[in-house]
């Protein structure tokens, strides 16, 4: 019987229970530190936020994915997403109680001596348990004893990419390689433990949990040893993408009748994404009442420096090659298209992007509003419309677009966003293009809502600074 993987959170739901534990012990001595030796919970304001603040613990670990890879992060990660996860439960607490009108009722400074504690206690806590947590993945009593069935020209890259993946629930057992000729007795500190002919018999007499089997389909053996398998009961994992996919991100599933192993750039879950639906369509509301008091400051203003549409359409490429209009209050003069041919030489981007200091095609109104960012609003309609999406990669130009190589398209395929990680990396200060691609294909290959949220607060911090615009 062969117990499948766990989803994050049913995996590390003691990391989650821990958590909500320390959490509440930071509440109660912040309460004490405020209040004197008296318990939270005898408060009835108090002991309802306290259920409140569990509640938002749980949606924090869940939307954010917290706890995804935490065995296997290093100390100082850990403590990234320690405070990033604390930062998050305290802002929604703010949040709430600013929309429930009750900010007077609680004490600011017990939620700033909560972050502080929670902080501590969790990092910790978290440092503690994984240790423990650790030490036990590493007993191969409590393992599942895994045999891995290959050929010599195959063996390295397995045995490799398995060792790669720390804390598992298996260990390496032995190896059986089917070449005959082979004379050694271990590979990669795992013994060999039988030849091709020997194979099924070794599986029969000795104890064996699980088989990787990692042969080409043309094999002579790959049959009968499946068959084998089967009828000892033994739980078998057939490689079936070593010849076809490079990329590890990857999953077997039924598609349209066909059993497939199909590969993405980035997986997302269905939840993951509703909810990133969910903040464009509240942030896009947001933003077109915002952009409508622009209008009515900036409109104006616009119109008297340069008498034209306050308004710039243009069409631009989005996700994985869809063309779509976008809306920017116009900065420049009309025939800024038409002038930027005469001004390629002066192009300070390495690539397919064009940018330059000084711009002669800009009105005066339009460095200020490109330097605060205020020119990208009007695409807020862009985002409820479901054409972008407040985090994403920026959206080139057709004419761009016509030139790209290859591997360019990469970061076409997410959704182009309003800011994203290019952005808030120093807009101004990164010239290659290919720089800018890297920096999309990271983006998309990392992309989770919590590191939406940090470029949203990144991105907010830039527009007031100024730093990175042109």
């Amino acid at each position: 019987m062969y117990q499948k993987e766990k989803s994050v959170l049913l995996k590390h739901f003691d990391f989650i229970i821990l958590d909500v534990i320390y959490f509440q012990l930071a509440y109660i001595f912040a309460y004490m530190l405020r209040h004197g030796f008296i318990f939270p919970y005898t408060d009835t304001k108090y002991r309802e936020l306290a259920i409140i603040l569990v509640f938002v613990q749980f949606c924090v670990g869940f939307f954010m994915e917290n706890y995804k890879n935490i065995l296997r992060r290093g100390y100082f990660q850990e403590f990234k997403k320690t405070v990033f996860f604390c930062s998050t439960v305290i802002a929604i607490i703010f949040f709430y109680m600013f929309v429930t009108k009750t900010t007077e009722i609680f004490s600011r400074a017990v939620f700033l001596e909560l972050w502080f504690l929670g902080n501590i206690l969790i990092y910790v806590g978290r440092i503690i348990w994984k240790r423990n947590v650790q030490k036990r993945m590493n007993n191969k009593k409590l393992l599942q004893s895994l045999i891995v069935i290959s050929t010599m020209d195959r063996i390295e890259e397995t045995i490799k990419s398995m060792q790669e993946r720390k804390y598992t629930n298996f260990y390496i057992a032995g190896i059986i390689l089917m070449d005959k000729d082979n004379k050694s007795e271990e590979f990669e500190g795992s013994p060999i433990v039988a030849k091709g002919e020997n194979a099924v018999s070794y599986l029969r007499e000795c104890v064996v949990d699980e088989v990787f089997i990692d042969l080409s389909e043309q094999s002579p053996y790959l049959e009968e040893l499946l068959m084998a398998c089967e009828e000892m009961g033994i739980t078998t994992h057939l490689n079936l993408g070593t010849n076809r996919l490079k990329n590890q991100n990857a999953i077997v599933e039924n598609f349209a009748g066909h059993m497939v192993i199909t590969s993405s750039i980035r997986f997302a879950e269905p939840r993951q994404l509703f909810i990133k639906r969910i903040m464009d369509i509240i942030g896009g509301i947001v933003g077109i009442v915002i952009t409508i008091l622009l209008t009515l400051i900036l409109g104006p203003i616009i119109y008297i420096q340069s008498p034209a549409p306050i308004f710039f359409s243009q069409e631009r490429v989005g996700r994985n090659g869809r063309k779509f209009r976008i809306y920017k209050f116009r900065s420049m003069y009309p025939d800024a298209e038409e002038r930027k041919k005469e001004l390629m030489k002066q192009n300070k981007m390495q690539g397919l992007m064009f940018k330059m200091d000084n711009d002669p095609r800009i009105i005066p109104i339009g460095k200020f509003i490109r330097k605060t960012s205020l020119d990208e609003f009007p695409q807020f309609f862009n985002v409820l419309k479901g054409d972008m999406s407040l985090v994403g990669t920026r959206p080139p130009t057709v004419d761009e677009y016509e030139q790209y190589e290859t591997h360019h398209k990469a970061r076409l395929a997410a959704k182009p966003g309003l800011t994203g990680m290019w952005q808030v990396s120093g807009r101004s200060d990164i010239v290659d293009f290919e720089e800018v691609v890297a920096l999309d294909r990271k983006y998309i290959k990392e992309w989770s809502l919590g590191l939406d949220i940090k470029i949203l607060l990144q991105t907010i911090k830039v527009v007031f600074t100024g730093r990175g615009s042109v």
